[in-house]
């Protein structure tokens, strides 16, 4: 990149969907970081560096502990990096962005509030003037894309786990964020709803704009969602290999089950083994 940082550009499809131009949304720069324990400090990130386009969809996987989480609390400000710079669509993080959407494995939704009343509780922090009616509206639009449209008055118990992380994306969703960090929100699901939920996050993606950062332990969902995987190595974490998905944002379950996908997969799979230490080969 040049010495500037520009923000994102917004197109209208010819569907009347609104589209991100292909502009570097999420920027990284020769990031470290390190906690301090009891014993000194542990550095889980070196110099790592990462570029994500307006509209893209990047996982990141890796071995477990490598650091994969505080890079979703760097990117949306939650920390601060020890050294390197992090930039949204050309601003750098120096705090938590109303620009970024979140979602985590645990879907925390408040017990007290109606499912309708969970996903607007971000647009009552980002915009309080907002009437009522306007709330409604939008989280009633993120709810229907979900096939939610009748649980809106339900309570939290009152729904599946598969059913709760779908509201807990639709609140990720709701105030329009740029950028959407998704932290293994579909890890403590069985397969099957796992699957689900896959569909289910292509189908947003079709019909709202966003850039992502995926951070999953399934190598199949990587696969299946992004357009791109990057492999972290063991702490503290580097860039050991990136893998461009070549298929196209219309996908099906059994393009898991293609040529194509068990080849990348086993590539995959070869990475990881690499990162933990249990093979040496290049």
């Amino acid at each position: 990149m040049n010495g500037g940082h520009c923000p994102p550009s917004f197109l209208l499809a010819s569907n009347g969907t609104q589209t991100l131009t292909e502009k570097i949304q999420i920027e990284l720069k020769n990031v470290s970081h390190a906690y301090v324990t009891a014993d000194g400090r542990l550095p889980v990130l070196k110099n790592f560096s990462l570029e994500v386009k307006s509209g893209g969809f990047t996982a990141v996987v890796g071995p477990s502990g490598c650091g994969k989480s505080t890079l979703t609390r760097l990117i949306a400000g939650l920390i601060k990096p020890d050294e390197g710079e992090i930039y949204l669509a050309g601003e750098r993080v120096t705090s938590p962005r109303p620009t970024v959407g979140m979602a985590f494995q645990n879907p925390v939704m408040l017990e007290w509030r109606s499912v309708i009343k969970n996903v607007t509780l971000p647009l009552e922090i980002v915009k309080p003037s907002q009437p009522w009616s306007k709330q409604r509206e939008r989280a009633r639009e993120l709810l229907k894309m979900v096939s939610l449209e009748d649980f809106e008055d339900k309570r939290p118990s009152e729904l599946s786990g598969g059913m709760r992380q779908r509201v807990s994306l639709c609140r990720s969703l709701v105030h329009y964020p740029e950028v959407l960090v998704l932290d293994e929100p579909f890890g403590a699901l069985d397969a099957f709803t796992r699957e689900e939920l896959w569909l289910v996050m292509n189908a947003l993606r079709k019909e709202v704009a966003f850039t992502c950062i995926l951070i999953t332990h399934d190598l199949r969902e990587s696969v299946f969602l992004s357009d791109e995987v990057v492999v972290l190595s063991d702490r503290p974490a580097e860039t050991q290999h990136v893998a461009k998905i070549p298929f196209g944002k219309e996908r099906k379950l059994a393009d898991l089950y293609s040529p194509e996908a068990t080849q990348l997969l086993a590539g995959l799979r070869h990475q990881i083994e690499i990162a933990q230490g249990r093979n040496k080969e290049p």
